[in-house]
């Protein structure tokens, strides 16, 4: 392990979050909300400990080349990192009394989590709301990805990071250099966050709400500059067209570059995403017909808000038009289940993904297939592609961590003294990077009142969920550091 490399790359990560921080600068000069200083602050500490960690770093002869352990080290410490002095703005801000709240919400941000903190979002000063919504839009597509765009000194062992950092289980690349991938999927990621800026500002929000709003739906992150999130509207042109970029945003980011290039079915041919988009349609029914009568009079009320919150809890990007704790006991199962669903591989949405739902189904139905043939040979295939048995394992084995870290936090967070609902909801919400969860973290409430373990806790479960568990557990695995 050439720790003194990877201290160099974490440091240029630094040195590049730190010149990220001249945009909440420009915010606030042009607001005049004096947090400049807490963000010139903020810049010079990060970017000083870039620099050092650069400057002590030495060269390796073989630079170009970063093993898988070293990809993994880099991508667990970086992010880590990342959250660490993501939080300084916050902290020398205003609106945060201690360094764990500004810790949380600097990690719910880039994990592109949105759950909050903060008890008066409104009252914040623009620079903050801005810095919020951009830590969000930068973590969605993934710093290490953007960084492979930017940096090519990473050159061809830069794929160790990819695989790493990009949430899916078999990451593509859309061409055979590493860093030409990158950039095409930040240019779509740029582009698709533009189009909806257009369409936001088309109905009449302003133009600040407007790049905030788009800038955390894509990554489906959740944050928005409203106490009560997009409910504020009480628009349906606002929602619906949030609901289209929620779902755009739960696709893989790849169909988009195959559209682009003129494959207009690349949706449809699809497996998973018309298994995304086919679950997202029935669950929306469904809780339409639960919540009509009951909750909305109208059909047209109870479909835009079931299929609101369907969505954005699918994708796992958090935003709010209703208090869905006030559902039937139906509907708020089935969008508990949601939360553990996600979206697509290759999305910036987090939960299991539904591809390796789609594996897994297939791969149960196998065995049971067996049982009644045992001498029969099989494959299990996803568009059109065999899936070797080594993915499976690994796919099975996500899964099973999955739920059981999901179990471990839950029964931790509750030994602190939280009830059960909002264990269950808090963790499931943290380690499915979705935002509101159940129970007194619900829509309707925040993450304040959470106890300074629990809140570290449930910041950990986020960077679990973001850098899909494998990466961040197999560093405490004692093997993982045997030569």
């Amino acid at each position: 392990m050439r720790w003194s490399f990877i201290s160099r790359i974490v440091g240029i990560l630094l040195v590049f979050l730190g010149l990220a921080m001249a945009a909440p600068l420009l915010v606030s000069l042009y607001y005049k909300d004096l947090a400049h200083g807490g963000i010139i602050r903020s810049m010079g500490i990060t970017m000083m400990t870039g620099l050092i960690l650069i400057l002590l770093s030495k060269k390796y002869d073989n630079d170009d080349y970063i093993n898988q352990k070293e990809g993994m080290t880099v991508v667990a410490l970086g992010w880590t990192a990342i959250g660490l002095f993501g939080a300084l703005p916050f902290y020398f801000g205003p609106e945060f009394n201690n360094f764990t709240d500004a810790f949380f919400e600097s990690v719910s941000g880039f994990t592109t989590t949105g759950s909050s903190v903060m008890t008066n979002i409104e009252g914040a000063t623009q620079s903050l709301l801005f810095w919020r919504s951009f830590i969000q839009w930068l973590g969605g597509m993934g710093i290490i990805v953007l960084s492979l765009a930017i940096l090519p000194f990473l050159g061809v062992g830069g794929i160790q990071l990819y695989k790493a950092e990009v949430p899916s289980p078999v990451p593509d690349k859309l061409t055979p250099r590493l860093s030409d991938s990158a950039k095409i999927l930040w240019m779509v990621y740029a582009g698709i966050t533009m189009i909806e800026i257009i369409f936001l500002l088309a109905g009449g929000m302003p133009l600040f709400e407007s790049i905030c709003h788009a800038f955390t739906t894509l990554p489906t992150g959740g944050f928005s500059p409203k106490n009560t999130s997009i409910a504020h509207y009480n628009s349906a042109y606002f929602d619906y067209v949030i609901v289209v970029f929620m779902l755009l945003a739960g696709i893989n980011f790849s169909l988009h570059y195959q559209m682009l290039k003129g494959n207009t079915l690349a949706f449809w041919k699809d497996t998973e995403c018309r298994f995304f988009l086919g679950l997202t349609l029935l669950i929306t029914l469904i809780v339409t017909w639960d919540i009509y009568g009951d909750v909305y009079e109208s059909l047209s009320d109870a479909f835009r808000y079931s299929v609101f919150q369907v969505s954005s809890i699918i994708t796992t990007t958090g935003f709010a038009t209703a208090d869905y704790e006030r559902f039937p006991g139906l509907s708020q199962i089935l969008l508990f289940i949601s939360m553990f669903i996600g979206a697509s591989a290759g999305s910036t949405g987090g939960g299991m993904k539904c591809a390796r739902l789609i594996l897994c189904f297939k791969y149960c139905y196998r065995e049971l297939f067996k049982l009644i043939h045992p001498r029969s040979i099989s494959h299990i295939k996803i568009n059109n592609m065999v899936i070797p048995d080594e993915l499976l394992r690994s796919i099975m084995g996500f899964l099973v961590l999955y739920l059981l870290l999901f179990v471990i936090s839950s029964i931790l967070l509750a030994g602190m003294g939280i009830d059960m609902m909002t264990s269950l909801g808090a963790v499931a919400s943290c380690i499915g990077n979705i935002g509101p969860g159940f129970g007194t973290v619900g829509p309707a409430e925040n993450f304040a009142h959470l106890p300074v373990p629990g809140k570290w806790l449930l910041a950990w479960c986020m960077l679990l969920g973001r850098l899909e568990i494998y990466t961040v557990i197999i560093l405490f695995v004692p093997e993982f550091w045997k030569k």
